[in-house]
């Protein structure tokens, strides 16, 4: 998929962060103060200034981090909907582009970030609780 750099899909983004993202955007020096907000269930959600992702630079029309954003922004527009499956994501003016073994290859990548995602979620949960 070639991104068109729209910023559609980093608009009041609810992007989820698993522990490796937060770790790879601490390596190029932000702070998770920055970057980070812990929801009530546990969940590392990607933070926005201004009604954008907190790396979506609005002046030049892309994101700053693009070579280490998170995993989900990575294989945006596949997504999951909870009543449908592996969908592409209506929001995408590029989800056009998308091939079906491309939708299919990063579908699996999708479910398999949310199971890690939902357990780190658990764990912090687990450890607020103890």
């Amino acid at each position: 998929m070639r991104c068109s750099n729209c910023g559609v899909c980093c608009t009041e983004t609810e992007m989820l962060l698993s522990k490796k993202d937060i770790k790879r955007l601490e390596k190029k020096g932000f702070s998770q103060n920055q970057f980070v907000n812990y929801d009530k269930q546990g969940y590392a959600v990607l933070k926005n200034r201004d009604g954008y992702c907190v790396f979506y630079d609005l002046k030049n029309r892309k994101c700053s981090v693009y070579a280490d954003r998170p995993a989900g922004c990575r294989v945006y527009p596949v997504i999951v909907d909870e009543d449908t499956g592996i969908i592409l994501d209506d929001i995408c003016q590029s989800r056009r582009s998308i091939t079906q073994s491309e939708k299919n290859l990063k579908g699996k990548r999708v479910i398999r970030l949310l199971e890690i995602i939902d357990s780190e979620a658990q764990e912090r949960r687990t450890r607020k609780v103890s």
